[in-house]
């Protein structure tokens, strides 16, 4: 049989501010090393890296492109 409770006690909660509240200590990461990544995690970062690069000069050409500054060069 279930049990059914009537009393609603309402529950109170502080907020603070960030900017309110007291500092606290950070965790340092001094001395922690390289973390070991597996071949798979390497080749994957690695395509990242290369996508990001190609994007990137992509990005480069498209602006220059717009103020035509390739335009007098080529």
């Amino acid at each position: 049989m279930a049990s059914v409770q009537n009393a609603f006690e309402a529950q109170c909660f502080t907020v603070i501010h960030p900017l309110d509240d007291a500092p606290e200590q950070k965790c340092s990461s001094e001395g922690l090393g390289h973390i070991a990544m597996t071949p798979a995690v390497r080749t994957s970062l690695g395509v990242l890296r290369a996508y990001l690069i190609v994007m990137t000069l992509m990005l480069g050409y498209h602006v220059l492109d717009l103020a035509g500054v390739l335009h007098k060069i080529f």
